[in-house]
């Protein structure tokens, strides 16, 4: 049975498709986040940390990190990104002790991450493009990890679900030249929105299916792409991620936290309310407010994706004896707290 392994100094997160799903928390990542990116130039790096820890406390086994940034002092990327990815990965790992995920599209900032990184992170990533290939193939190598081979190559990215299955084949076939093994190969077959394809859905199921069946990797996707642009994405992408487990997906780069109501929302409640003529007892706090109104929580939690992934994990088998989705459903004065913090509950600043 296929086994990707991925380590951190202490831990280890196994894809596979008899184990359970891997949430590969997506947050640490300037791209459309102005305010992180402007941090992050400025040497801020609260936001980062706040990330880092609330995903884990929500329940990616994994964190991604990306330090896409475009700085406005120096817009060269090439020398930006390396220092800043190293930089990064060194902070997060000092927070939490959950494998990570090194993601650029820099090959300098992919080794420096590499470098960073303590035990054996995932890549992300190779495409079937021949200069990606070139490039990146041989640190995978050097350094003996896992990476993500996107579907697309010097073509661009096909709506042929048949064509994708044959540049994730070809990026499997170009890394067993290296001496990679297909085990080290997290296909990600690219996720298409359901609002712009109504087969994307039905396509990647199949996509998945095969790319198990006949290359025996393991897979990953994008999960929210399947439903931008349209309503209550949160509802599509619920439904999106037990499907894809059936079709044999391992793992999703995927925001695991709920974001918390914001005050301008809590304000606009109360406006409402008022209006209403409901007296609310004196001194009542946000966060009462906001659970009573089912507006959602003034803290991050575990998003609803994260309920439909350890739901479909017990449904399959992949939770024994329902520990995890026993605990995650205890208050968190029951389950003890969430964990995740390395070295006892010091925290090491930037």
């Amino acid at each position: 049975m296929t086994r990707t392994v991925v380590e951190s100094k202490t831990k280890t997160a196994v894809l596979g498709f008899d184990e359970p799903f891997c949430v590969i928390g997506e947050r640490i990542n300037p791209t459309g986040r102005k305010k992180l990116a402007a941090e992050l130039e400025a040497g801020d790096f609260s936001t980062v940390e706040k990330d880092a820890l609330a995903q884990v406390m929500a329940g990616a086994t994994v964190l991604d990190i990306n330090a896409g940034v475009v700085y406005n002092s120096n817009p060269n990327p090439n020398e930006t990104e390396p220092p800043l990815m190293r930089k990064i990965v060194e902070l997060v790992q000092g927070l939490v002790d959950v494998p990570l995920c090194i993601d650029s599209s820099v090959p300098g900032a992919l080794e420096a991450g590499l470098a960073a990184a303590e035990g054996r992170p995932l890549l992300n990533s190779v495409t079937g493009e021949e200069e990606r290939l070139e490039l990146v193939l041989p640190l995978v190598k050097k350094y003996n990890v896992p990476v993500v081979a996107i579907s697309n190559d010097d073509t661009g990215i096909s709506e042929d679900p048949d064509v994708r299955f044959a540049v994730a084949k070809t990026i499997v076939e170009r890394a067993a030249d290296h001496g990679i093994p297909a085990h080290d190969i997290v296909v990600d077959p690219l996720v298409m929105p359901i609002g712009a394809m109504a087969t994307a859905g039905q396509q990647v199921f199949a996509l998945v299916r095969r790319l198990r069946e006949e290359l025996g990797v393991n897979t990953t996707c994008g999960a929210s792409n399947i439903s931008f642009g349209l309503p209550n994405r949160h509802g599509i992408n619920n439904a999106f991620l037990p499907m894809a487990m059936g079709a044999g997906m391992t793992s999703a780069i995927m925001n695991p936290v709920a974001l918390p109501v914001t005050q301008k929302k809590i304000a606009e409640k109360k406006e409402q309310v008022a209006a209403a003529g409901i007296i609310l007892p004196e001194g009542m706090d946000d966060e009462t407010f906001v659970q009573m109104f089912g507006l959602g929580s003034t803290k991050p939690r575990a998003g609803k994706e994260m309920e439909a992934i350890r739901a479909a994990n017990l449904l399959t088998n992949n939770d024994p004896h329902g520990g995890e989705w026993i605990r995650s459903n205890k208050a968190p004065e029951e389950a003890g707290g969430a964990g995740g913090r390395r070295g006892g509950g010091r925290r090491r600043r930037a």
